[in-house]
């Protein structure tokens, strides 16, 4: 498969609607013929009956779909529940303990600023975080489990992006600052009401 063709196919399997050809070429950076030929080369591979996949010009663009055959499989498989989207909370105490790992509690919390023990719970309720030991206090640790890796696509934990490289201008730590605070401030007077 040309170059060309595996790109077009990344962006239809990235797209969630059909992708009218005009923006589909301007994305891939080609001519309308190379387009073409790119097209015509996915047909060819995604032929009725080849694959699981098939390329379907539907609403006026371009998509990649799922052979009939397996519309009763996925119809089961999708009826399975969803895992429901991270709260920020949940988010926050995550990226805590990736970066941090092994962490306990109360030392989320102290971060936080706010308790931990719902969001701590959830997340090892999904598998995200697991138990790992005690600290010298008593208190369970928590470190991010395989799941985690998946999910954020990382191969390991040192892939995760580098704190130090996020080096903040004066204003931008200054604004991020304010908003800490004012976050702060707000939670405080939620809590006191």
């Amino acid at each position: 498969m040309t170059e060309l063709a595996r790109i077009v196919e990344a962006l239809l399997f990235l797209s969630a609607d059909p992708v009218a050809v005009e923006d589909l070429a301007e994305a891939a950076d080609c001519e309308a013929g190379e387009l073409a030929e790119a097209l015509a080369e996915l047909d060819r591979a995604y032929a009725p009956g080849e694959r699981g996949l098939q390329l379907k010009r539907v609403a006026g663009g371009i998509a990649l779909g799922t052979d009939p055959v397996a519309e009763e499989a996925a119809r089961r498989l999708l009826a399975k529940p969803r895992t429901p989207p991270l709260t920020p909370a949940q988010a926050e105490t995550l990226a805590i303990v990736a970066y941090l790992q092994p962490v306990s509690r109360p030392e989320i919390t102290r971060i936080r600023g706010v308790s931990a023990d719902s969001a701590s719970a959830t997340l090892l309720e999904r598998g995200f975080v697991e138990e790992a030991g005690r600290s010298q206090f008593g208190a369970v640790l928590y470190r991010t489990t395989d799941l985690f890796l998946k999910l954020f696509g990382l191969d390991t934990l040192k892939a995760l992006p580098s704190v130090g490289e996020w080096d903040p201008t004066p204003e931008e730590e200054a604004d991020l600052r304010d908003r800490l605070l004012r976050a702060g401030e707000q939670r405080a007077g939620a809590t006191e009401g």
